[in-house]
């Protein structure tokens, strides 16, 4: 990845220190940057924003400026014949409550022509509309836009509203990607194969006005196998070819095929049959995937069983998959907040197994450079935190 690009945990990092710059110093509203998030067609630029205010707490407001007309921005003009003038009716959507927090992100800023972005020039740069509207102080300004080279309707913004932003290239991060796809629990096939061939994450080398490989299409392709279960495998084909494209779309039907060989996970959780080590990679790629998508899952009595037999099997496997199987496990207990998620989280960290297992694999867990320390922090247990240190 390129020094100039940003990951998203780097672009929210960003965000948040915008954001708590403008609530704890807001005589500063104005001076603040707001920033301008550049990216390809589907990396995930306005789902990444919505998700993190949806995590703080606070408003989203999403204008997508291609689709409005420069009076959405402004208002409707009414006359006022008493006083001879006219004043401008704003729309509802704009937040009024001074006390309120929020970010309002102007999406698709470069698909929309110019009247648009002059017509959003002094929302950006000035915070207000005339005399008659003022963005509250709590509020963070932010934009997104396609590059030219990305294929898609990109026009050029001017100096002046440029000169405004900071500006960060967003590029697509498998590593990010599946940490999120983990803790969202999508459909573990898709996160082993891509695992299996990072290529197909992300791919506009084809027809790119068809189906083609983004995170947001693999999103899409994982709930349709969650809820495609009535459809035949010729329409699901069909339906992954639209999503993705026909090579992505061959080769993952391939994987699939071929992961029917590994034993079924939910027996080998609960003990019911015996593990033996996996030859080919592809199927190691598809048993740790599945073993951390299953190990939470299921009746909660059953809980300690599961994850005595995840920590067995992780043990006889070598450090590179069962640090994998143990890095997603835990991204699904993250929030340590959760009541359910702090007793799994014990139960683990508790077991006298995970001491093995960090004496085992712990290494190969550090070079992840995750930040669990937390877990022991909020368990009082201290095996993960004495591995970091």
């Amino acid at each position: 990845m390129s020094n100039h690009c940003a990951n998203m945990s780097q672009v929210k990092e960003i965000i948040s220190h915008q954001l708590q710059l403008i609530w704890s110093q807001s005589h500063l509203a104005k001076q603040i940057a707001p920033i301008m998030l550049w990216g390809a067609p589907g990396v995930g630029k306005s789902t990444m924003i919505r998700e993190l205010c949806q995590e703080l707490n606070i408003g989203f407001i999403d204008i997508r400026l291609s689709q409005r007309d420069p009076v959405d921005l402004r208002g409707l003009p009414v006359p006022d014949i008493q006083k001879n003038q006219v004043n401008w009716m704003l729309s509802a959507e704009w937040p009024r409550d001074e006390n309120s927090r929020g970010i309002i992100l102007f999406d698709e800023l470069t698909a929309a022509d110019r009247s648009l972005q002059v017509a959003a020039y002094e929302l950006i740069l000035d915070r207000c509309l005339g005399e008659m509207y003022q963005v509250p102080k709590g509020w963070l300004i932010c934009a997104a836009g396609n590059r030219i080279e990305d294929k898609a309707v990109a026009m050029t913004i001017s100096s002046a509203l440029a000169n405004r932003f900071c500006h960060l290239e967003l590029e697509p991060d498998l590593m990010q990607w599946t940490k999120w796809a983990v803790q969202n629990n999508l459909n573990s096939d898709v996160i082993a194969f891509l695992r299996f061939k990072p290529n197909y994450f992300f791919d506009m080398s084809g027809n790119v006005e068809r189906g083609w490989p983004s995170p947001r299409s693999w999103d899409r392709v994982a709930l349709m196998l969650d809820h495609g279960a009535t459809m035949s495998s010729s329409s699901l084909v069909l339906m992954m070819e639209g999503l993705v494209g026909r090579a992505a779309t061959l080769e993952f039907f391939t994987f699939r095929n071929l992961i029917k060989a590994i034993p079924d996970v939910e027996k080998l959780l609960l003990g019911e049959l015996e593990f033996k080590i996996l030859d080919r990679a592809d199927l190691r790629y598809a048993i740790t995937s599945s073993m951390a998508y299953h190990v939470w899952r299921g009746d909660s009595t059953q809980r300690h069983t599961r994850v005595s037999n995840f920590l067995k099997i992780s043990l006889q496997l070598t450090s590179d998959f069962a640090v994998m199987a143990m890095t997603d496990a835990m991204q699904k207990i993250e929030n340590i907040s959760s009541i359910e998620n702090q007793h799994n989280a014990e139960i683990l960290f508790s077991h006298p197994l995970y001491e093995v297992w960090v004496k085992k694999h712990g290494k190969g867990l550090f070079s992840t450079q995750l930040k669990y320390d937390k877990y022991s922090k909020k368990t009082s247990l201290g095996s993960f935190k004495n591995l970091i240190q």
